[in-house]
């Protein structure tokens, strides 16, 4: 059996209208991130059996749900079932030609090259984490976040020009040459490095300073 996903990508524009295409599936698949047959959901959402099957029936179908086993209940035998992850996120790449691309904006200042930065991070390592989880490894990962304040242009100036020698001293002394002298690349697995900074929302309350993970 499959383990299920921390979060799976998105990418399939027909695979995103099932999910999409009545709003009861996305309180299904939230439901059944614990094994469940179709009549514990429908005790759950308070409706009928029937209806909820039928949406189990499809969310199953375009591989949202998966077999979890069977529940017996007197003479009878439920099929149970349970979500194939716990969070999901539309990749970029489910708007075709219309997706954000790093190359439609090249400006190091851009918003629109954040992000596509964005964008592609987050279906790098939504897919990523999929793969790794079905075999059954740990993706290796690192993320900081940082609250900060600038009260002049100036400071935001320096503090980017700062951090970028600072960054390119660190990448410069730890890590391994991406392409060899003969253009082929270089050793070791290959890592995408993506830092960014952006105005914060007004009404976010994060009192978190700086966090790092990495597994």
């Amino acid at each position: 059996m499959n383990p299920q996903s921390d979060v799976a990508a998105v990418g399939d524009v027909r695979k995103a209208a099932a999910l999409l295409a009545h709003p009861l599936r996305p309180r299904i698949v939230a439901l059944a991130r614990e094994p469940a047959s179709a009549t514990e959901l429908a005790t759950r959402l308070r409706l009928p059996r029937q209806r909820v099957n039928y949406h189990v029936r499809q969310l199953a179908r375009t591989g949202f749900l998966r077999r979890a086993g069977q529940l017996r209940k007197r003479n009878l035998i439920e099929q149970r079932y349970v979500a194939t992850a716990r969070a999901y996120v539309l990749a970029p790449e489910i708007l075709g030609p219309l997706a954000m691309t790093g190359h439609q904006a090249e400006d190091t200042f851009s918003a629109a090259r954040l992000v596509a930065l964005a964008a592609a991070l987050q279906s790098d390592v939504s897919h990523g984490l999929t793969e790794s989880t079905a075999r059954g490894q740990r993706l290796a990962t690192l993320s900081i976040a940082a609250d900060i304040r600038f009260e002049s242009a100036e400071q935001r100036v320096a503090f980017t020009d700062t951090l970028q020698q600072a960054v390119a001293d660190v990448i410069r002394r730890h890590t391994s040459p991406a392409t060899l002298p003969s253009g082929e690349p270089g050793s070791g697995r290959p890592f995408k490095l993506v830092i960014g900074c952006y105005p914060a929302r007004r009404s976010s309350r994060r009192s978190d300073s700086v966090r790092g993970d990495m597994s």
